[in-house]
């Protein structure tokens, strides 16, 4: 197709030139020794983008970058399994800013991804890696108006990050877009894809595309349904597996704490309390109950933010940023925020509800202890979720120690948790028959700071019960 060349592209073809045979120089370091410490060059990757990787602060290549870059760099496909958090997104994007360099194209690569703020995260490192070669992204995702997305298009990205949804939607509706000169497929979290039954999206996507094209299959586990998909969509793929088993990093400290379900919200106060200054990502299993912990913790004085899939995308946005400025130390989240999001300052992760799936245990506590540093994983077991723990202790490998609580501690938060518990239940009460009145503000209460004004009655009740406790100066000073 040769009108989709770009001839126009602000690609440095000529900045490349001279690195045209680099490939081919380094092709034979890449098995030489690999237990030396490796350079981005050493594994074929161009001198131009070498130096972006280092103006990212990227010194030296990972694990799964060391071993997928060098097989992609020779035109194959790539199946990439390693644990959350060493650096897949590179492993990808090195290879495909490098052919794009190489034959400069519009509309050249397509990654696809199941959650939005992933979209987003992934359109961000594109960017950053290919700035100095004038590299133009698309996020196309649900939440946001499709014809400012349907403008973007019309000027022919050169990636396109997306999630299945949305893009089938422009694929039907938007005219002059296809995706039929496309050059590389990515799917980022694969499994996840599938699981959240976009297997149909996906099916009609894989009808539109080019047959000859290059595809990446990237994820942190591997289910039946990669398998599927690996047959229906990869030519000959290379598997690059980092752990074979599933496994958590080794930096990463983790505990549970069996308690009566009843108790979980006092027991998740207290531990706040204790570990005050520590920025947390508490996960629940719905929505409801992630925007409910959230008032509750305000109401509280504890700075907690919700990020969850019923709020407008740009709520969601915002509160992640909010998070990850820190502005905000407590992010409350749904697995929508389990896969792939890099907040390198997150210190605690806390499983409020147990995940069903146990592999999604693994993506959970990987927003924690990422590229290096340490973290810390809780888990609330109470009666109820005695067998799914069990499903994750053998998925990882290995028996949990308990974490250290004072149970006479943490009763004493009773009578104050109950009466926050109270006023999140009125304030969620209220929020709902909000959306349910016509032309409302659309979702404005996804974050109400102010709390409807019923945090100023709890603190009027919070002298007591408690207050001498250690720790207890953590109700007032997260502001």
């Amino acid at each position: 197709m040769a009108d989709d060349r770009d001839e126009s592209v602000k690609l440095n073809t000529d900045r490349t030139l001279d690195d045209s045979g680099s490939e081919e120089e380094n092709s034979g370091v890449i098995g030489e020794n690999d237990e030396a410490e490796k350079s981005f060059k050493q594994l074929g990757v161009t001198e131009v983008l070498c130096e972006a990787c280092e103006q990212l602060g990227w010194k030296s290549p990972t694990k799964i970058q060391i071993e997928a870059i060098p097989v992609a760099l020779q035109g194959k496909d790539v199946i990439g399994l390693a644990e959350t958090g060493s650096g897949k997104t590179g492993a990808f994007a090195l290879p495909i800013l490098q052919s794009l360099l190489a034959s400069p194209q519009r509309l050249h690569t397509l990654v696809l991804t199941p959650t939005r703020e992933l979209a987003f995260q992934i359109s961000e490192q594109f960017e950053a890696l290919g700035s100095s070669i004038g590299v133009k992204c698309a996020v196309v995702v649900g939440g946001i108006d499709m014809m400012s997305q349907s403008l973007v298009l019309a000027k022919k990205p050169h990636i396109v990050i997306a999630t299945p949804g949305r893009l089938i939607d422009h694929l039907e509706n938007t005219k002059g877009f296809s995706l039929r000169a496309l050059k590389f497929l990515v799917m980022d979290e694969a499994d996840r894809i599938l699981n959240m039954d976009f297997e149909t999206e996906v099916d009609k996507i894989l009808k539109v595309i080019p047959r000859e094209r290059r595809t990446f299959l990237f994820s942190a586990t591997m289910t039946k349904k990669v398998q599927k998909l690996q047959r229906a969509a990869l030519k000959d793929p290379v598997k690059c597996a980092v752990s074979t088993k599933y496994s958590t990093v080794d930096k990463l400290q983790q505990y549970y704490i069996f308690i009566p379900s009843k108790y979980k919200d006092c027991y998740l106060v207290s531990i706040l309390n204790e570990l005050a200054g520590n920025s947390f990502m508490i996960f629940c299993s719905t929505c409801n109950n992630a925007q409910r912990v959230a008032l509750l913790l305000r109401n509280l004085g504890i700075t907690a933010i919700p990020l969850h899939g019923q709020m407008s995308q740009n709520k969601r946005l915002g509160a992640l940023n909010k998070f990850k400025s820190k502005s905000r130390s407590v992010l409350l989240a749904t697995d929508v925020a389990s896969r792939g999001l890099d907040i390198p300052h997150v210190d605690c992760v806390i499983n409020y509800d147990i995940p069903t799936h146990s592999k999604d245990y693994i993506h959970r506590v990987g927003r924690t202890a990422r590229a290096g540093r340490s973290g810390k994983s809780i888990t609330f077991v109470t009666q109820y979720d005695v067998e799914l723990f069990q499903r994750i202790e053998t998925l990882i490998g290995k028996k949990l120690p308990a974490f250290p609580t004072q149970e006479e501690e943490v009763m004493m938060l009773v009578e104050r948790v109950s009466e926050a518990q109270r006023f999140a239940k009125l304030e969620m009460k209220e929020q709902g028959e909000k959306r349910k009145r016509p032309k409302g503000r659309d979702g404005d209460e996804d974050d109400t700071e102010q709390a409807s004004g019923v945090r100023k009655k709890v603190k009027g009740g919070s002298g007591g019960g408690g207050g001498k406790k250690k720790g207890g100066g953590a109700w007032r000073g997260g502001r």
